[in-house]
């Protein structure tokens, strides 16, 4: 409570010290403010552009990776069709040697690799977009 009072007391002591617009006092602290603010160097433009330089190189940055990530995404996206059409073929050559009444494991096995590997490629085609 004695805080409040003190800073009530502070504040009418400045508002009661305040120069009168139009006096001496005023004019005074006018050409010293306008003094000052000659002398500081302009920092607004300044900040403005280096904001805007860090804008563009955050952007640019981000293109870059989204660039080299797509690139990623399309070398693993050809691997793996090759390895599609690899395991499709072998599953042709094995289902070929077979009858209607043997069935192997290994063409059980390459279906399913051939299953897993198709939707990791849709989902890799999915991302991209």
């Amino acid at each position: 409570m004695l805080v409040l009072k003190l800073l009530i007391c502070v504040v009418f002591a400045l508002v009661l010290l305040a120069p009168l617009p139009g006096t001496r006092q005023d004019l005074a602290a006018a050409a010293a403010l306008a003094q000052v603010g000659t002398q500081l160097p302009p920092h607004s433009g300044d900040l403005g552009q280096e904001h805007q330089q860090r804008n563009e190189a955050e952007r640019k940055r981000r293109e870059e990776q989204q660039k080299k990530l797509n690139q990623e995404r399309q070398a693993e996206l050809k691997r793996d069709t090759d390895k599609l059409l690899l395991l499709a073929t072998q599953l042709k050559q094995a289902v070929d040697k077979s009858n209607e009444n043997t069935l192997s494991l290994d063409v059980i096995r390459k279906a399913g690799e051939i299953e897993k590997l198709s939707k990791s490629v849709r989902e890799k085609m999915r991302g991209w977009n």
